[in-house]
Parts: C-alpha cells; sequence; structure tokens
C-alpha cells in the first residue's frame, strides 16, 4: 500500500477528509474523528468481561482514537440482556484491566458505557426473580430484538419510589469509580434508547407524581443527580453522555423531544461535560433509518462542549458532519464493527466489509466478533 491516499477523483491528495483531522477532546489527544460506538456483544459470560474482548477492542484501536466499550451495567439489578459485562464487582473491574491495557498499548483512548436497563429486562435476569425497576409499573409489550431475530419477553417492572432513587444514583456513582479503577480514561452514562435514565426523561413512560414525573424538569432530575453524583466522583474531564431524545426503542418515546433534548444541553453546560453524545432523530427505533424533519443541530449549537453524533453515518455523511461543524466526532458502531480498520479505510475510500446480522448477539467468542476482515486481508 503507497503512503498517498488516493483521491475521489484518483488524484493523490495529501489533506485529509475531514474526518481524519486531528481533535483534542479535553485532556486527550485525538488523531482523527472516527469513534468506535458502544455496541452490545452478549459475550461476556455471567456479566463478568472475557478475554477475548481483549482482542476485539484491540483490533478497532488507533493511536489518538476514541473507543467507547459497549454498555456496562452499573449493578446486579441494571441487567436486561442474556452475557452483558458489569462493573460493580471486583472481579469485572479486575476482568476489565487487561481489556483496557490492550487499547492503550496501541495509543487509543477509551471510555467505558455504563447502563442500567430498567423496565428492558425479566424477572429471569433480576436478583432472586424480583420485577425489574423502573420509573413507572407499565409493562413493555415482547419485542423483536435488534438483531431482528429474538424475540424478548418483559416483566411487570416495580415502581422506585422516591426514597429508592438515591440508591440507584449511587450505583452509577460507584459503576463510574470502578470504571476509572480498571483503567478507563473516563465514563459515557447511557442516557437513551429506552433504558432506565430515558424512562425517567420520556413523557410516553414516566407517569410519576413525585418530583421525579410530570414536568420536563422533574423527569430530567434522576438523569441529571447521577451526571452530577459522577462528575463529583471522577471529574467533569472523564465523563460523557449519550442522549437519544428523538428515539422511541422501547416504547420511550416523548411528545417534545427537541425541548425535551435542548433541556438537557442547556443543564449539562453547568457540569461542564467532556462531551455530549446524541443519537440522530432518523433513528427512531433499532437500525431502521427514517426521513425525519428534525435536527441535532440546535442542540449542537446549545452544548458547550464536544458534540458527538451517531445513527446510520457512512463516509460521505460523516465528513460532511465534520465539514460542516455539525459534529466534532462521529460515531460508528455496525461498520467498525464489521471494518476493524475503519478510519484506514475511510482514508483510502476502500471497499467496506458487510456486517452480518445474524451473528451480532450470538455468544461466540470468534465469529461475528474478531473474524472481520482487515484490508490486508482482502488484498
Amino acid at each position: 500500500m503507497g503512503g498517498k491516499v488516493q483521491g475521489q477523483n484518483g488524484v493523490s491528495s495529501e489533506a485529509p477528509i475531514p474526518l481524519l483531522t486531528p481533535y483534542t477532546l479535553g485532556k486527550f489527544q485525538l488523531s482523527h474523528r472516527v469513534v468506535l460506538a458502544p455496541l452490545t456483544r452478549q459475550r461476556s459470560w455471567n456479566n463478568v468481561p472475557q478475554p477475548h474482548a481483549i482482542l476485539y477492542y484491540s483490533q478497532r484501536t488507533t493511536k489518538g482514537g476514541l473507543l467507547i466499550a459497549e454498555a456496562t451495567g452499573v449493578s446486579d439489578t441494571a441487567q436486561g440482556y442474556p452475557q452483558t459485562p458489569g462493573i460493580w464487582t471486583k472481579e469485572q473491574v479486575e476482568a476489565w484491566k487487561p481489556i483496557v491495557d490492550a487499547v492503550h498499548a496501541k495509543g487509543g483512548i477509551f471510555f467505558c458505557q455504563i447502563w442500567h436497563v430498567g423496565r428492558v429486562s425479566n424477572t429471569g435476569f433480576q436478583p432472586n426473580g424480583q420485577a425489574p425497576i423502573s420509573c413507572t409499573d407499565k409493562p413493555l409489550t415482547p419485542q423483536s430484538q435488534s438483531n431482528g431475530f429474538n424475540v424478548a419477553q418483559f416483566s411487570t417492572p416495580r415502581r422506585l419510589t422516591t426514597e429508592e432513587i438515591p440508591q440507584v444514583v449511587n450505583d452509577f456513582r460507584l459503576a463510574a469509580k470502578n470504571a476509572i479503577e480498571a483503567g478507563f480514561d473516563g465514563i459515557e452514562i447511557h442516557g437513551a434508547h429506552g433504558y432506565l435514565l430515558d424512562q425517567f426523561m420520556k413523557d410516553h413512560v414516566n407517569d410519576r407524581t413525585d418530583k421525579y414525573g410530570g414536568s420536563l424538569e422533574n423527569r430530567c432530575r434522576f438523569p441529571l443527580e447521577v451526571v452530577e453524583a459522577i462528575v463529583d466522583e471522577i471529574g467533569a474531564d472523564k465523563v460523557g453522555i449519550r442522549l437519544s431524545p428523538f428515539a422511541d426503542y422501547a416504547e420511550a418515546g416523548d411528545s417534545n423531544p427537541e425541548a425535551l433534548g435542548l433541556y438537557m444541553v442547556e443543564s449539562l453546560n453547568k457540569y461542564r461535560l467532556v462531551y455530549c453524545h446524541m443519537v440522530e432523530p432518523r433513528m427512531k427505533t433499532v437500525g431502521e433509518k427514517y426521513e425525519s424533519p428534525h435536527s441535532l443541530l440546535p442542540m449542537r449549537k446549545a452544548f458547550r462542549g464536544t458534540f458527538i453524533v451517531a445513527g446510520g453515518y457512512d463516509r460521505e455523511d460523516g465528513n460532511n458532519a465534520v465539514a460542516e461543524n455539525r459534529a466534532d466526532l462521529v460515531a460508528y458502531g455496525r461498520v467498525f464493527l464489521a471494518n476493524p480498520d475503519l478510519p484506514l479505510r475511510f482514508a483510502l475510500n476502500a471497499p467496506l466489509n458487510k456486517y452480518n446480522r445474524e451473528t451480532f448477539y450470538i455468544p461466540d467468542p470468534v465469529l461475528g466478533y474478531t473474524d472481520y476482515p482487515f484490508l490486508e486481508d482482502t488484498e
């Protein structure tokens, strides 16, 4: 492979495309703007990360590249899918360390996404077979999972009492502390896609009458308490958040998503988070793009920090988002999963491997995980 990059018209071009220009993310120097999006892979036996994740993450690491780890449970009530990792026990923290070390050995920056699924669960995932917790006791109807094959069944959730909510905030705080102990450079709070924080924020789900329900301010209170607790614990320079105000995943829609998105980013400004990661309005449900009249631009303009966008981006789309200042960084999920050397392929405008949806969530430590070919293997 020659040193010159072929431009789009076939003429060699020295200028990097917008996605491959350097960027300063708080205290981190990124060499490019292509981010590995957090991707649930369901290969962590008994909620403990496994050694096969070392290769998986290290394959997708470049010097100065940002990776966001798969969603990682904050407590034993946080799970809703088989074999997803956690970070609430000492064993889990120790298991993450060699994975983080492998990313750092190649010069990558690694954030851990922490989550609680709330009502997107059933008694089989819960300690002692108890009901999942949520802002509500409204159950979810069965949903086909994002691989398009399995149908998930959900148990009727138990509505958290006002007095219990600080304990859940504390679970998030401890998970963030544990992530830093495991060596992660920072954490991303999962406030998107119909999981616990999103359940509180969205008025289609939240039917509370206490200080955590009703008004926009009340519905955002719990997520912002989580933000504040984590910022106090590990420092704002290590904290990002993911939000999807426009999405309707897991029946978590909102009657005024733009107002919700704006209220959240304006509230987040006072905490000085290192980034806000938002899902495009066109990704209303898992894996499907829709034409949408909405835009993240008002939130981009209102947020005084790094803005990451995600949701159905390709190379051209991502370049345009950066060139037009609609985003600082672009997160890629399925396409990065299928192309471990995605930044290089973008640099060369090389063809991309196609992802195989059928192997997204199978419990195989190689197939559909670490066996996607690199460019040099396909030439």
